[in-house]
């Protein structure tokens, strides 16, 4: 009876722990939590200075109002060996397909390096790598320490210097709109899926607007 009761205890402690560190079984992981807190509260994320590829500098506010379009925020460093690499592969691919259909109008692509020892020079030699066009594919660094810090938090991206000097982060494309207010988080290597949300979405779309016209779109279609 002692062993019957012993077993029950710890499968409840382990169930309720598990309940705390999924919030009642709603997410599962760390980078699922961040999205559905992100996409509940699509905050403002706080203004930071920016050093452009070109040696100037400029806002991530004044960035993203330039010319009113949606951005697609992703974070990176030139000297990343892994999942940077995709995302380079793939921001190529979102340019041409931008450019062809049109939407390069409407939506832009931005980078920004995490890492301190991406210089200008260095982020020129990635754009020209990478064959960026700064009509649509912009890259910058920032080099405070505690404004790179603070955009990390608030876009709840997690960076760990590992060996080599390299990183482990973790990736996401990011839908910022002009007013700075990160409205929504796609996968990495869903790029259909990325091109349909930023082909609904207006440049002072605050995501809830969007979710409003899905959800009457759904509902007319169940309609017999």
């Amino acid at each position: 009876m002692r062993l019957l009761l012993a077993i029950v205890l710890v499968g409840m402690l382990g169930l309720g722990g598990l309940a705390l560190q999924t919030r009642g079984f709603t997410i599962v992981t760390t980078e699922s939590a961040r999205r559905d807190d992100m996409a509940r509260e699509r905050p403002r994320m706080p203004d930071v200075v920016l050093q452009r590829s070109d040696g100037g500098s400029t806002t991530l506010w004044r960035e993203l109002a330039l010319d009113g379009r949606v951005a697609i925020v992703n974070f990176m460093y030139t000297r990343c060996q892994s999942v940077c690499l995709a995302m380079g592969s793939e921001y190529q691919q979102l340019q041409e397909t931008l450019r062809r259909t049109g939407l390069d109008a409407r939506v832009r692509l931005i980078s920004i390096s995490f890492d301190d020892a991406d210089t200008p020079e260095r982020l020129a030699r990635y754009d020209a790598t990478m064959r960026a066009d700064p009509r649509i594919w912009r890259t910058a660094v920032i080099k405070d320490a505690g404004a790179r810090h603070g955009l990390l938090d608030a876009f709840g991206i997690v960076v760990i210097p590992a060996p080599m000097g390299q990183f482990v982060h973790n990736a996401a494309y990011h839908v910022v709109n002009a007013e700075g207010r990160l409205i929504q988080i796609l996968d990495i290597g869903d790029l259909d899926g990325l091109l349909r949300y930023v082909a609904q979405v207006g440049p002072h779309d605050n995501g809830a607007a969007l979710a409003s016209r899905e959800a009457t779109a759904l509902g007319a279609v169940s309609q017999p």
